[in-house]
């Protein structure tokens, strides 16, 4: 399984990276879980756009989906013609997110582009990918998603705060790619994002090898995230950049 980093930067773009988006590659087959503001273009660094095989939206905020937007006129407008329906699997309501940053509503249109499919808690097989899928703690309808293949285990949180289900599902990954936007104060709302310190909690809870911390918002530290981490997180940590590539 190869793991590359799309974007890695939280709420808004870095000067150094777009919004959240990984691409998960094995056996030839391309998925893209999340498509956040900016990362359309890192994408096309790696592989043609025609050639992605599905997309997964771990939530529907803005800095995890918005560049669907940008995709569906690449692939309505292609030189090369009209192109079969992309699979994408999302939550509930994921057309009409997508439908609403249109000036019209192209719900026809959108529905030539994409293939929708609802997400629930539970398992799935998307081309080589068994994806298992737990409902983790955010304001807006959020999973984090285990992506086993090859006989490796990468577990990405989505967004989440505190999540005993994030646990049980990383439990025994060896990569755990896991956000850390809050840095860990003791007025940080709670059920939205982690800290890395329980980031690293949440790693060391569920016995993964390795804890890539994403999801870094532009005005943190990230060195300071990586130290609340590894305060509570004994194995393997880097914070992860965009670009960078994991292989399993």
């Amino acid at each position: 399984m190869k793991l590359t980093v799309l974007g890695c930067s939280g709420t808004y773009p870095s000067p150094t990276s777009a919004c959240s988006s990984y691409l998960f590659e094995e056996e030839g087959f391309r998925l893209v879980v999340d498509a956040g503001n900016g990362s359309l273009g890192e994408l096309q660094k790696h592989c043609d756009l025609l050639d992605v095989d599905a997309v997964l939206l771990s939530h529907l905020h803005a800095d995890h989906c918005l560049d669907l937007v940008a995709n569906t006129y690449a692939r309505l407008y292609h030189p090369s013609g009209p192109q079969p329906r992309l699979p994408l699997y999302g939550p509930v309501d994921t057309r009409e997110r997508l439908c609403g940053a249109f000036e019209r509503w192209p719900q026809d249109s959108l529905d030539g582009v994409y293939d929708f499919r609802t997400i629930e808690p539970g398992s799935l097989q998307i081309g080589p990918f068994r994806v298992d899928l737990a409902r983790v703690n955010h304001p807006v309808e959020a999973y984090a998603l285990r992506f086993a293949a090859g006989g490796q285990a990468v577990t990405y949180s989505g967004d989440t705060g505190v999540s005993d289900e994030l646990v049980r599902l990383a439990a025994g990954s060896e990569l755990f790619l896991c956000e850390a936007a809050f840095l860990d104060e003791s007025d940080n709302p709670p059920g939205v994002h982690l800290s890395g310190r329980q980031a690293g909690e949440h790693a060391a809870a569920a016995g993964v090898g390795c804890l890539v911390l994403t999801h870094l918002v532009p005005w943190g530290d990230a060195d300071r995230s990586r130290d609340e981490a590894a305060g509570a997180f004994d194995g393997d940590l880097v914070v992860t950049t965009a670009g960078a590539v994991y292989g399993l």
